[in-house]
């Protein structure tokens, strides 16, 4: 019996749980696809980790996703989209993948009116120079600093998001930060980790309102229609999509932590655990 290529699932990964607001993205913008989510928590963060090691987590992870069969992989994680996106193209070609450095770039350009852009992110993606290259490309007389902010990512893992603790950690990085811009400063603040949203008020009531914070995940959601367009890949159903999740840790924890991220509950019993 054949299977319709459009009924099946978008595929999405990331280290964790930080990729389901880009999935929360995914759904509202497309909300009769039915998604497949990877978290890959026995091993987050990818952020501190060799780019050797992430590409080998992310063919793992994407190769586990389209065994189940996927009409497209949604790279949910910054770390895995700056360093793994040509891998994971070469690997599963024709299958169409989608990172998400560089529909935040695009964000971040049409964002800012004095070209002053910031980029907090993860070791390796700041290490990478993936969005200081992607925005350069785009907007040649940008100056862009990008600061690696490790502990943005366990906080949000262990859901502290609010209250002095974590706004006297952002202070930290972003003030020092802001600083290297000189006088004017920067006007645009990318948030270049998935996990980094979750924490955006505390982020936000820091850098003040005269930055605009952007992060990927709307600009992600609307390539990913674009492209399913193109290829004549729409769900066309009238019904809600189905949406599932694998883990490679406790299903437990996977749907405690992540119900804050995805904005709705996450049942432990709807997360199956699997090994990479």
């Amino acid at each position: 019996m054949s299977v319709n290529k459009c009924d099946q699932p978008i595929g999405v990964f990331d280290s964790g749980v930080g990729g389901l607001t880009v999935l929360r993205a995914l759904q509202d913008l497309l909300p009769h696809e039915n998604f497949l989510y990877l978290g890959d928590t026995a091993r987050v963060p990818y952020g501190t980790k060799s780019a050797e090691s992430v590409i080998k987590y992310a063919l793992q992870a994407g190769g586990a996703l389209v065994r189940e069969g996927i009409k497209m992989l949604v790279v949910a994680c910054n770390t895995a989209s700056a360093v793994s996106i040509d891998s994971l193209t070469a690997a599963y070609n024709p299958l169409p993948v989608v990172g998400v450095v560089k529909p935040g770039a695009e964000a971040a350009c049409l964002a800012s009116k004095n070209g002053k852009i910031a980029v907090i992110a993860t070791e390796s993606t700041v290490k990478g120079g993936a969005y200081q290259g992607t925005i350069c490309s785009m907007h040649s007389s940008a100056k862009i600093i990008a600061k690696a902010c490790p502990l943005f990512v366990g906080l949000a893992e262990e859901g502290w998001t609010e209250g002095e603790i974590v706004e006297a950690i952002a202070a930290r990085y972003l003030k020092p930060l802001f600083a290297e811009f000189g006088k004017e400063g920067p006007d645009t603040l990318v948030l270049g980790c998935t996990h980094f949203p979750v924490l955006r008020g505390a982020i936000a009531k820091v850098a003040g309102d005269k930055i605009t914070l952007v992060d990927s995940a709307e600009t992600t959601a609307n390539t990913v229609k674009r492209i399913l367009t193109e290829l004549s890949l729409i769900n066309s159903s009238d019904a809600a999509g189905r949406l599932s999740f694998l883990a490679t840790d406790s299903a437990e924890r996977f749907a405690a932590v992540g119900s804050a991220f995805l904005g709705v509950e996450i049942n432990s019993e709807d997360v199956r655990s699997i090994d990479l």
